[in-house]
């Protein structure tokens, strides 16, 4: 028989306490197997019906007529104790209880382990199990967002939860126990066919299996592995060939997509720094530039110092370049400015930019000397701050190469001076006056006068502090330049002098006479005389092993300096070889006949001639090697910049107004960043001055 409810006025009040008073009941059945019975009928005196208190008899009615037995810790089984299917939507109804009751009813079905007994019921608890988290989900959607006593209310059961779960911030592990549900804990409980739950600390919880985790191997499989992994390495070599050559383009992807990641390996970060080293020293600086940008560990490696001064000193790069803020820090010099970190590859990048100035084809003329008047620069030196320039005026000038100033005029030879050496703050000229002078840069004053030669003093080579004259009068002098000494007198020579070369070891002179000798610098005595050549020598050039002479009989010749043989004959050009530089086994040479050839002097061949569309068309007045190029002048009034791989030209450097009209460029010298060029006229269409090229990236 069912009790019978008095009328009365239910109020939303009144609601939430009945609500209550029905959790409590039902929160109170904490011990495994109590039944939560509801009232199995409920009968209503005659009353106002609306549709609100109708639609609320109507779900008592139904929640009333139910009867539920949780499973007991004895028999492990859920038995339904009513004829009909337990409907937990009308027993969790979104209408009869609020949100934190509803949380309660979860955490409360979470403690509790539920079992299945049997492979038959699994599918209706599943059903049940997923009708009440969709409930669940349906009622969170139904409660309103706009409140603020709703907001204080979520905000108070969520402290509630978290404090239930161990409050605090939570471990990943806790994290990842958040994120699953109460309700899905039953789903998964419920739809377990070995009833293994998996325990975790949210409850009875249930771990899904991988959907991607490949399926379980049959026995045939099986097999068939066991026996691959029995076979040698070959076999099993040519049974994947076998497999893979039967198989679809599809499942061939697909075993490329499964094998690539494998081989998608930093190995450079997995070897040992100094094998990692090792094997980036093989790239070439433009690689080891990109590599750098790979990662941050592949730019620590890329960036080591030691690797970058090889690199600089395969290319020449004797320093490490500093920036002024370096050099002028006490720290830094203080601690030793040479061990500063990334110096090498700091040079290495600066001469990169250097030569691109060099090649870029922009006018780099940054400054103009005029001096000399109008006759001409017959010797010139530079140091790399400074330019001294000789002229038939009889005077040398001292040039600021910075400022472009004359710091200095030097006056006191009575001839014009052919010939001049330098070295630190010294000047050594050789002038028609048949004397050598000696002069101090810095203050003007010459230091000494060496008397000895009897006609014109025609060239100088200078080693240390022992400087070599050659002179018309046939016969070569030493001279110590600090004492003002006269050391040795060499001769042999029938005609005048007209190139000469010094080592310290051996003295190396060429004459008008057709001959070239070696000489003992100390016992004055004549080594070798090298015999070959058909006219005047006119150029020299000397290594220590080999001595190369250009001759006005159109051949150059390589010697042995130890044995005075001649090695080879390098014939090509068709006039007088003017002038001559040689780098290793390398020789260019520049002659009348308006050529310049690249030659090997090892095997004696002519590997390049420099030619092409805008060759020179007069005769080649001078040349120096910068690096990978050749800087030529001409009397065609121009510089160029030759490339000694292409042998092509890569641009000109230098472009008189007065070219092929009496312009001339007499001499050249070049450093890494500057190249000065004695420039006139033997008819007095171009001023006599010094044009100085600045290719450094540092300056303004």
């Amino acid at each position: 028989m069912g009790r019978t409810i008095l009328p009365v006025r239910r109020t939303r009040q009144s609601s939430k306490r009945y609500n209550k008073l029905k959790l409590r009941g039902l929160l109170n059945n904490e011990i495994p197997g109590a039944s939560l019975i509801s009232t199995t009928a409920v009968t209503a005196a005659p009353k106002r019906t609306t549709r609100s208190s109708a639609a609320r008899d109507q779900q008592v009615a139904c929640t009333s007529s139910l009867s539920v037995q949780l499973p007991t810790n004895q028999d492990h089984q859920q038995q339904i104790t009513t004829n009909q299917n337990v409907n937990l939507y009308q027993v969790y109804s979104p209408y009869r209880f609020t949100r934190s009751q509803k949380l309660k009813v979860g955490k409360l079905l979470s403690d509790h382990q539920i079992e299945t007994s049997s492979s038959r019921n699994s599918e209706k608890h599943h059903h049940a199990a997923s009708e009440m988290q969709q409930a669940v989900v349906a009622d969170i959607q139904l409660l309103p967002s706009n409140s603020s006593s709703t907001k204080m209310k979520r905000k108070h059961e969520s402290a509630i939860l978290e404090n239930s779960s161990g409050g605090g911030k939570s471990s990943p592990e806790k994290k990842a126990c958040k994120k699953s549900s109460p309700l899905a804990a039953v789903e998964n409980s419920a739809c377990s066919p070995e009833r293994k739950p998996t325990t975790t600390c949210g409850g009875s919880l249930w771990s899904p299996p991988d959907p991607n985790s490949p399926p379980p191997l049959s026995a045939g499989l099986n097999d068939w592995l066991q026996q691959f992994l029995s076979w040698s390495a070959q076999e099993k070599v040519h049974s994947l060939e076998n497999l893979i050559s039967v198989c679809q383009p599809h499942e061939v992807k697909y075993v490329q997509e499964v094998i690539a990641p494998h081989f998608h390996r930093d190995f450079i970060s997995l070897l040992p720094k100094e094998l990692a080293l090792y094997v980036l020293s093989f790239l070439e600086p433009r690689d080891l530039l990109v590599a750098a940008q790979t990662c941050k560990y592949w730019r620590v490696l890329a960036e080591d110092n030691l690797m970058w001064k090889e690199k600089c000193l395969e290319e020449g790069i004797l320093e490490p370049h500093l920036s002024k803020a370096i050099k002028g820090s006490w720290k830094n010099r203080r601690n030793g400015i040479g061990n500063v970190v990334g110096g090498w590859k700091a040079a290495y990048l600066r001469h990169v930019r250097i030569e691109m100035n060099w090649l870029d084809g922009k006018d780099r003329i940054s400054k103009i000397l005029k001096g000399h008047d109008d006759h001409v620069i017959t010797c010139l030196q530079f140091n790399g701050s400074r330019i001294v320039s000789g002229s038939d005026d009889n005077t040398l000038k001292v040039w600021s190469a910075v400022s472009g100033k004359c710091l200095r005029t030097l006056t006191g030879h009575t001839g014009g001076v052919w010939a001049s050496q330098m070295r630190r703050n010294l000047i050594i000229s050789g002038s028609t006056d048949r004397t050598l002078k000696i002069w101090n840069m810095d203050t003007g004053n010459c230091v000494h006068t060496l008397h000895g030669h009897t006609s014109t003093v025609r060239c100088l080579a200078l080693h240390g502090n022992v400087v070599v004259s050659g002179s018309r009068d046939a016969t070569l002098r030493a001279w110590n330049i600090d004492t003002g000494e006269f050391l040795h007198v060499y001769v042999g020579h029938m005609a005048a002098v007209r190139c000469v070369c010094y080592n310290g070891e051996k003295v190396v002179s060429g004459a008008y006479d057709y001959m070239v000798k070696v000489w003992n610098p100390t016992t004055q005595e004549c080594l070798h005389t090298l015999q070959g050549h058909t006219n005047r020598v006119y150029s020299l050039q000397f290594d220590g092993k080999y001595v190369v002479s250009g001759s006005l009989d159109t051949s150059i010749r390589v010697w042995d300096v130890h044995t005075g043989q001649c090695l080879h004959t390098l014939m090509g050009h068709q006039s007088l070889t003017s002038g001559m530089e040689l780098k290793d086994n390398i020789l260019v040479s520049g002659n009348a006949d308006s050529t310049v050839k690249v030659w090997d002097i090892l095997t004696g061949e002519c590997l390049k001639t420099l030619e092409g569309s805008n060759k020179h068309v007069s005769a080649v007045t001078c040349l120096q090697f910068y690096g990978k190029f050749v800087i030529t002048s001409s009397d065609d009034g121009t510089v160029k910049l030759w490339d000694i791989r292409s042998g092509k030209v890569v641009r000109d450097l230098v472009t008189l107004e007065s070219r092929g009209s009496g312009g001339v460029v007499w001499r050249i010298r070049a450093s890494e960043t500057k190249l000065v060029c004695a420039v006139g006229s033997r008819n007095g269409t171009e001023e006599t001055k010094l044009l100085v090229l600045d290719f450094d990236p540092d300056s303004k």
